[in-house]
């Protein structure tokens, strides 16, 4: 601090200020002023020299200014040390020295310690981290192995959509999205594969008696395949949301395939036509009461994702080979009368009916184009053929489908895949699994 400073907090002139300012004397008579004035303070009595060794100068000492605002002087503790010194003498000084010297060593030791210590905590952190990390490494592995198998499925598969660019009924753009949309929908308009167990009066049996009968309609009115898979499924999502006594089942079943002619025919047969082969069971009334009451129940949700479409996509990489897909529509049909297909989606029945076809027919392997197309691997096609394969394999239980499919309309289908089941049956199904299906009342 600058003492000639009008602004400084204290103009106060010490005592040593002031001897300094009279009296030229050395800096050894101002560090015995300065002793004698602590001594003269503590009381001691006898002035006692101080050694040269153990003064302290007043460069040490904080201004008096400082000292009267109240704040604690810097060296305060080192005049204690001082006071200590002036005893010992300069010796005892160098021996502190000495003796401070491997304090000074084991402090740096210490200072030491911690990065070693760090180093080890990092280094088993790290061990932990790569342990924590091994199951999504190879999660990553597996993922990268998927992906470059896709790759090579994707190298091996053929396009087959290029060359209908120029057609624009095939809408060769979006032909990929529209075929991912009916995917995603096929699993909201499935029904519930369990609900014969809310139906008190109903049986499996009764239902496959009633579609069995209605393929002999559909027959007769000369209908398109997608009105028949439109009205099994309207009987079923009904079924899965309303309890129905015995006596109306029939009723159900002609009001679903009434509304699915209005939605998928170009011409649709008159609301009398089903009353009549119906054996005028049930009114005019009746049908146009019950139509009201199904399709309120149904949310007029009509927006099924026909199987015929999806054969007709793998029939593409199949060449449009036309006994393949008429025995892929026979195999298909087969869904609608064995209540076990109900649980799988639709292009997955229509993949498991084009595989086994073209296995009867020898067309040749699944391959990646095939996969492609149907979105299905042979694994995964697995289950749905092995039960297409044990109903071919069983007594005919519906009259009236195998009698459609066995004309040559159609190459004998249901003929000649029940001769192919009878010789190959035991080498894709295991006969200790045909119990359930007896049991069931089939």
């Amino acid at each position: 601090m600058n003492e000639n400073d009008e602004n400084g907090p204290s103009a106060r002139v010490t005592r040593a200020k002031a001897a300094a300012l009279t009296t030229d004397v050395s800096v050894p008579a101002a560090k015995k002023t300065l002793q004698t004035k602590r001594t003269t303070t503590a009381s001691t009595g006898a002035q006692r020299p101080r050694a040269a060794l153990g003064d302290v100068s007043n460069v040490n000492k904080t201004d008096s200014a400082e000292t009267k605002a109240g704040k604690k002087p810097v060296a305060a503790k080192a005049g204690l040390t001082s006071k200590a010194t002036v005893q010992a003498g300069a010796p005892r000084l160098e021996q502190e020295a000495r003796c401070q010297a491997p304090s000074l060593k084991d402090t740096s030791l210490q200072a030491e310690e911690p990065p070693r210590k760090k180093t080890e905590l990092e280094r088993k952190t790290r061990t932990i981290e790569k342990i924590a990390e091994e199951p999504a490494v190879k999660e990553a592995a597996v993922k990268e192995a998927e992906v470059n198998v896709k790759e090579a499925l994707n190298d091996a598969v053929q396009d087959l959509d290029t060359e209908d660019l120029d057609d624009p009924l095939m809408a060769a753009e979006y032909v990929v999205e529209i075929f991912e949309y009916l995917k995603d929908l096929e699993l909201v308009t499935m029904p519930n594969p369990d609900y014969i167990d809310h139906q008190p009066d109903l049986e499996w049996k009764m239902r496959g008696i009633l579609v069995d009968w209605l393929i002999e309609v559909h027959t007769r009115f000369r209908l398109l395949p997608e009105t028949l898979f439109l009205a099994v499924n309207i009987i079923d999502r009904f079924l899965s949301a309303e309890v129905v006594a015995l006596d109306r089942l029939q009723l159900v079943g002609v009001t679903a395939m009434f509304i699915a002619s209005k939605y998928e025919e170009v011409l649709s047969p008159h609301v009398a036509n089903f009353s009549h082969v119906a054996d005028e069971t049930f009114s005019d009334k009746e049908i146009l009461d019950a139509e009201r009451h199904v399709l309120a129940t149904l949310e007029y949700n009509m927006s099924f994702p026909n199987p015929m479409n999806f054969l007709r996509r793998i029939s593409k990489a199949d060449n449009y080979d036309i006994q393949t897909r008429t025995l892929g529509k026979y195999l298909m049909e087969i869904s609608l009368l064995d209540h076990r297909f109900m649980c799988y989606p639709q292009s997955h029945i229509s993949a498991a009916a084009m595989y086994l076809a073209r296995l009867i027919l020898e067309r040749g392997p699944w391959d990646a184009t095939l996969a492609h197309y149907s979105g299905y691997t042979e694994a995964e096609i697995d289950p749905v053929f092995q039960l297409m394969v044990d109903y071919l394999h069983r007594p005919v239980s519906h009259e009236a489908f195998f009698k459609k499919y066995a004309s040559k309309k159609f190459l004998k289908a249901s003929i000649l895949t029940r001769q192919w089941a009878k010789k190959y049956h035991h080498l894709y199904v295991d006969s200790s699994d045909q119990g359930t299906y007896v049991k069931d009342g089939q």
